[in-house]
């Protein structure tokens, strides 16, 4: 380091000195709106020169030679612009452009082409990157405020998205599980509020308050290195160069409930006269009142029942059955949920001079979750608690048997917030503060931010009821598997079902994130082309992760025996989505859990809570530099290298037969990652561009992971272990990808990439060999996170989408968006409860085959798309053994939006989504073996949206 300073302190003085004489400038870049335009292309051709404008609309030309010149503006679907500015010696000149539609001339009759719509933006941004992206505009997907940026993201080429009460809330990018990939707010990592993984919630963003939506691919040195799969950035709306409001309102319908939906959404800014301070704010309201009906189940391929007989020192006898693959246990859920989600926005710039800005961006998401779900479950009586005489046996599945009944009601206290349901408070806010300057040819920018997610679920509340009873199982149909009674008296009788337990519970997650980083940028022209830049800077974040939950039991089996002294409600519903086979029957009223006294008189129980309190900081420093070329007029690379170093403190708890708590535990450990990276662009024409791309990348341990928690459960035979020692999960990522860009707004693409991984982290399901966990613990299972060897994944990506221009007549206001990617993965060093190395899986969380289609109908007045999104099936928690693994199963979305123009600025606007009614399945082995299903069913939305622009 001390010879690489003095040299590059003299390269600085130097560019400085030379500065001095020359000039520079600062331009901006926006529609007829006073929208800022990013993307767009600027060139000074008499010096070889070029630009981008940035998402601000913002460009820079530093160190030009006094003079006059004129900068050649283009811009796919708007007209070519040319502007001359006078450059003076030791100034930075200013410019304002305005861009406007491109007009074709037919016969005479001139024809307003092609305007500046989210597509457009989204484009020229993605063809001007040197790295390889996938941008799109929050108006291109058609979604309206009701859609969580969730919604959006899933549209993009490789990337599909888990779904939590039929909305979009985990990303997964190029098969890659949803902790492996960023998500950053205006390039601000979001930190997260779930308390045992890295996850963000993308369904707690409104799509409204975003503007676009930026998946990098192939990240650059001067991003976080943390993106193994991708990097998704998501970027506010800012002020624009002149007063624009827009407002929505707006209502619907929940099928499944046959409630309402509210929404809403107000968003205005305006520039000071004088040009030089902006302001946006912005609100969104969504109200949401639905559920959903579910069914699950648990598989074996084992049977023991009681012989009889004990082995002379009181152990009973057992005797095992050859039986084919049975359900052993079988749940059946209703849910009711209100969602309400708000988020609040305000952006503020300020230009100083030509030479110095500032801004600050804020956002504040607030959603309020409110549930009741009402369970009936069924499982088996087996080991010494059955008996021969018990159960049946037909071709080799067992059909009748004895099971444990629980009828078990979940809710939460009687208050204005709560209203007798689980409330799961979350939040996540963000304020970021920075700047841009220009001393001579070195430009700087620099910001701060401070995050923090929350997620705070207080008083939340079971009460169970148990009986026990013989069942038929019937799993003929081993999607639908079902149990009844045999006698149809022991699931009525509400006097059979006695006291089991009710509960109360308090469970609170935060993550705060700290972030500040600085980079510069000097004109470098390594090559004579006229063009170069070197690029260095640092940054720092500062993580701290905090997980405090409780659990308390209340003996109330005096005051209330059976379910037959509690008021009950009959959640039976004829229109059940999963079948009306499913019969709920009766539950313990929401209102009378919720109107429980459980302030005092409870009783602990640790093991419910105490292995997932953790305390965990996290601090990362890093620093990069690298270098933009043009090795000739179509060729330029980028190239660089990033060092991060981490460091971890976590605390967990050493827990003994699931209660006594001999001690907290702490593990701290750190280490360095050096990560290069090359990047090349090749422009066969303005219209065809190549890119490849070497990279690597990382992916952090889940805080939950870390912990060096010990939990010995002596009475269920397990042992929970945490692990301080795992390494990263770290990728060497090759890409390459063609794209052609068409006048009319649109793109073909295609490439391949190959990501070859180390360290990927899985849990491991195995059994002791002796006592080394303690006296008596031979033979207990043990479930810890370990790394694995080596994992491989290769892809295929296609993308097309364009505006059918070409067509005659009405035809050519058909637009086409459609994208396909393919993978192809293999792990090894996964090994199974016996301790061998198990050769039949892939890559967790790698969907083979993943597609998104649409197609669009827009002329001046009427515009309407009917969009599908699918992605196929994929291993998702690997268990002991290949029967347990669980899989995610393959989902196909289809929806439909609409909307008419009143005028020029009142629209009206219809979207039906989840037009399939796709529910979320999870199968155990064989896709025929649902472990679970939920379904949805549609939703219906309609509304009004008024926009106005004065530049």
């Amino acid at each position: 380091m001390q010879k690489i300073l003095p040299p590059l302190f003299m390269y600085l003085l130097f560019t400085l000195f030379i500065s001095a004489q020359e000039g520079n400038i600062q331009g901006t870049i926006s529609d007829e709106n006073g929208i800022y335009v990013p993307g767009a292309n600027v060139i000074i051709s008499d010096l070889s020169k070029g630009a981008i404008s940035d998402f601000d609309g913002r460009f820079t030309f530093v160190g030009i030679p006094e003079g006059s010149y004129i900068l050649s503006i283009s811009y796919l679907g708007y007209a070519d612009v040319e502007q001359q500015v006078e450059v003076t010696t030791g100034e930075t000149t200013a410019v304002l452009i305005t861009m406007v539609p491109k007009s074709l001339e037919l016969d005479g009759v001139v024809v307003t082409s092609y305007g500046l719509s989210g597509q457009s933006r989204a484009l020229n941004t993605q063809k001007t990157n040197l790295n390889i992206t996938n941008v799109v505009s929050t108006d291109q997907i058609g979604k309206f405020p009701d859609a969580n940026i969730g919604d959006a993201v899933k549209r993009i080429p490789g990337i599909t998205m888990q779904v939590d009460q039929g909305e979009a809330r985990n990303i997964i990018v190029r098969g890659l599980s949803p902790q492996l990939n960023s998500v950053t707010l205006n390039g601000s990592r979001i930190p997260s509020a779930e308390g045992d993984n890295r996850n963000v919630q993308m369904d707690l963003i409104p799509s409204d308050m975003i503007q676009t939506i930026e998946v990098n691919k192939a990240v650059t040195p001067d991003m976080d290195a943390d993106a193994l799969g991708g990097s998704v950035n998501l970027i506010t709306r800012t002020a624009p160069q002149g007063f624009r409001l827009s407002a929505n309102i707006g209502s619907g319908i929940n099928f499944i409930t046959d409630k309402a939906i509210l929404n809403g959404s107000l968003l205005v800014g305006d520039r000071s006269k004088n040009g030089k301070f902006g302001w946006m704010l912005a609100g969104s309201l969504n109200d949401n009142d639905f559920g959903s009906h579910d069914i699950e189940a648990e598989w074996t391929d084992e049977f023991e029942f009681y012989t009889g007989v004990d082995d002379g020192e009181g152990e009973p006898i057992l005797d095992e059955v050859d039986v084919d693959p049975f359900v052993n246990v079988f749940e059946m859920r209703t849910y009711l949920v209100q969602r309400i989600r708000r988020s609040f926005s305000a952006n503020f710039d300020y230009q100083f001079d030509a030479n110095n800005n500032v801004f600050l961006k804020t956002m504040y998401n607030w959603r309020d979750d409110r549930e009741n779900r009402f369970r009936l479950e069924h499982e088996i009586l087996d080991g010494e608690d059955i008996e021969a005489d018990d159960f049946t046996i037909t071709n080799g599945v067992p059909t009748r048997f004895p099971v444990e009944v629980k009828r078990q009601t979940k809710g939460g206290i009687d208050n204005d917030r709560n209203k007798n349901r689980r409330l799961e408070d979350q939040r996540m806010q963000n304020y970021s503060l920075g700047g841009n300057h220009l001393f001579g040819n070195l430009k700087m920018d620099w910001m701060a931010s401070y995050a923090k997610a929350s997620e705070e679920r207080l008083d939340e509340r079971y009460a169970e009821y148990e009986s026990e009873y013989i069942i038929n199982n019937d799993v003929s149909d081993s999607e639908f598997p079902l149990f009844t009674s045999a006698d149809a008296t022991d699931a009525n009788d509400l006097g059979n079902f006695e006291f089991g337990e009710i509960t109360n519970e308090n469970q609170y997650t935060e993550e705060e994130d700290l972030n500040v980083f600085l980079n510069f940028e000097l004109p470098a022209d390594f090559f004579g082309n006229g063009d170069g830049i070197i690029k260095f800077g640092a940054r720092g974040r500062f993580k701290s992760k905090l997980r405090d939950n409780d659990f308390f039991e209340f003996d109330l089996e005096d005051d209330f025996p059976t379910l037959a002294d509690v008021p009950t409600k009959d959640y039976t519903d004829e229109n059940y989505v999963a079948g009306s086979q499913y019969e709920a029957g009766l539950f313990a009223s929401e209102e009378w859990l919720g109107g429980l006294n459980l302030n005092t008189g409870g009783e602990s129980v640790p093991d419910e809570f105490l292995r997932a309190n953790f305390d965990v900081e996290e601090n990362v420093w890093a620093g990069y530099a690298m270098t933009n070329q043009k090795l000739s007029d179509k060729l330029g690379v980028l190239i660089g290298l990033r060092v991060e170093n981490t460091n971890i403190k976590a605390t967990g708890n050493q827990i003994e037969d699931e209660e006594d708590v001999i001690g907290e535990i702490t593990e701290e450990s750190s280490y360095t990652n050096v990560l290069p990276g090359v990047h090349f662009k090749y422009d066969l024409s303005n219209q065809t561009i190549l890119r490849f791309a070497w990279t690597n990348t990382l992916a952090r341990p889940n805080y939950a992971d870390l912990v060096p928690t010990l939990d010995v459960v002596f009475g269920d035979e397990e042992i929970y272990v945490g692990n301080p020692d795992l390494d990263p999960t770290t990728s060497m990522n090759f890409d390459l990808m063609a794209e052609h860009y068409f006048e009319s707004v649109g793109l073909l693409s295609g490439g391949l990439f190959y990501k070859d991984i180390n360290d990927f982290i899985y849990v491991f399901q195995g059994e002791t060999s002796d006592d080394s966990f303690g006296a008596g613990t031979t033979g207990f299972d043990v479930y810890q996170p370990l790394n694995g060897d080596s994992a491989s994944i290769f892809g295929v990506e296609i993308a097309f989408q364009r505006q059918l221009d070409f067509l005659p007549g009405f035809a050519k206001n058909f637009s086409l968006y459609l994208n396909y990617t393919y993978l192809s993965s293999n792990a090894d060093g996964i090994r199974n409860e016996d301790g061998d190395e198990r050769t039949d899986l892939d890559l967790p969380n790698t969907a083979p085959n993943m597609f998104n289609g649409s197609v669009g109908y827009t002329d001046k007045k009427f515009s309407a798309r009917l969009s599908g999104n699918f992605s196929d099936s994929y291993i998702d928690e690997i268990g002991g053994n290949a029967f347990e693994d669980r899989y995610y199963d393959q989902q196909f979305f289809m929806d439909f939006n609409a909307s008419f123009a009143i005028n020029d600025n009142l629209r009206i606007y219809a979207d039906l989504n989840n037009i399939t009614n796709q529910p979320l399945r999870y199968f155990q082995g064989v896709r025929e073996r649902t472990m679970q299903a939920e379904f949805y069913e549609r939703r219906l939305t309609f509304g009004l949206k008024y926009d106005i622009f004065k530049k």
